[in-house]
């Protein structure tokens, strides 16, 4: 039930911030003189539609994946009056990027709002003020068990929260390590809380080993709460979180680059690395069928601001997946008119054409491999 619950919450996220980012696009067009002739929610087949009073058709459609708009003369050559291809260089730019700045400024206005109620610490040297910050830490977590190590022979689970050990209260996942590393190879009493309820065991701590004295990963949750340097922080937060999405996705371009074009090597070396790039993309790159099977299921069992927090990075991810030169992209079409103006050449409507669809193809490619990648992670 919770991951159905997970799921309906991922795909009604996922539409609002598409809507948003086409609604900017919308709204750009409509100042710059630009003729909108539908804003439809979802994609075809249409459900239902209503000519509105300044003559938009508002369209709500069946499969729930987002959203469009449409313009009149939706193309660079297109030279009537109300036509998107009619409208100067400097339009067209602006109504290309609005989407990307309505995403922008929708993950700010989330990132802003949640340090109000308490930001999670997401990136090392993540922004705050000290003078108007609390520091909020959860109980230390068992993130992960090793078999037949002292953990796993206690019954202890992923998830259970360390209270107390051997009489002293745990605050932080340094303290419960130094405290670990003191009794090596002692018998001591250790107080978890699963499930609301609070349980004391004797555990048989053993001896250094890769997996660690205890035999289990240790994390802990850190929120930042601020009052008036909300908007400071949020903004701050907005530019690391967005270069820390933009070196993620280098990575993951780099991986995927390097393996395919590695695995040709006739050095062994450099094809075993070219393999493990690929499987770094694999592990590392997530889709629609891991948001919405893991990513948003565990979110919604973790509560509103773990929601909230992917809401706002999806829609960080969107504005720089758009800004890409990827033909069928924001950025593409941006790419491929100013490429046209700079060359003095004209763009017309079968070479647009033409150069979107190859666009689209690849990013149906991409989206093919990364859904097969989800699925392998079902099984």
């Amino acid at each position: 039930m919770e991951v159905f619950l997970g799921i309906i919450i991922g795909l009604i996220v996922l539409t609002i911030l598409v809507i948003i980012h086409e609604l900017g696009h919308a709204i750009v067009a409509l100042r710059s003189g630009v003729v909108v002739e539908e804003f439809g929610i979802g994609f075809p087949p249409r459900a239902w539609a209503k000519k509105l009073k300044n003559k938009i058709l508002l369209s709500i459609n069946w499969l729930p994946l987002g959203g469009f708009v449409r313009f009149k003369g939706e193309y660079d050559s297109a030279d009537k009056a109300g036509d998107y291809g009619s409208v100067s260089y400097w339009q067209k730019t602006k109504i290309l990027f609005a989407g990307v700045a309505m995403n922008w400024l929708a993950a700010f206005v989330i990132i802003s709002g949640l340090t109000l109620f308490g930001l999670p610490k997401m990136i090392p040297n993540q922004f705050y003020i000290k003078s108007d910050a609390v520091v909020i830490n959860d109980p230390v977590q068992l993130s992960s068990i090793s078999d037949k190590l002292p953990a796993q022979k206690a019954g202890l689970k992923v998830g259970d929260e360390v209270i107390d050990f051997n009489g002293k209260v745990v605050g932080s996942t340094d303290e419960l390590i130094t405290l670990i590393k003191q009794n090596e190879s002692k018998t001591i009493e250790l107080t978890y809380r699963r499930n609301g309820q609070n349980k004391t065991i004797e555990i048989d701590l053993g001896t250094k080993t890769d997996n660690g004295i205890l035999g289990a990963g240790l994390a802990q949750r850190q929120f930042i709460k601020s009052t008036w340097s909300a908007p400071i922080v949020g903004f701050v937060d907005t530019v690391q979180l967005t270069w820390a999405t933009v070196q993620g996705l280098g990575d993951i371009l780099y991986n995927l680059t390097t393996g395919f074009f590695g695995q040709f090597s006739p050095d062994t070396g450099t094809s075993t690395q070219a393999k493990q790039n690929l499987a770094n993309v694999s592990q590392t790159t997530t889709g629609p069928i891991g948001i919405f099977t893991y990513l948003f299921p565990a979110a919604t069992q973790s509560g509103s601001v773990q929601v909230f927090l992917l809401a706002a990075i999806i829609s960080l991810n969107l504005a720089i997946m758009n800004i890409l030169p990827i033909p069928a992209l924001d950025g593409g079409r941006w790419f491929t008119m100013t490429v046209y103006r700079l060359s003095k050449k004209e763009l017309t409507k079968e070479t647009e054409e033409s150069i979107q669809a190859i666009g689209f193809y690849v990013l149906m490619v991409l989206t093919l491999l990364v859904t097969i990648a989800d699925v392998s992670k079902l099984f």
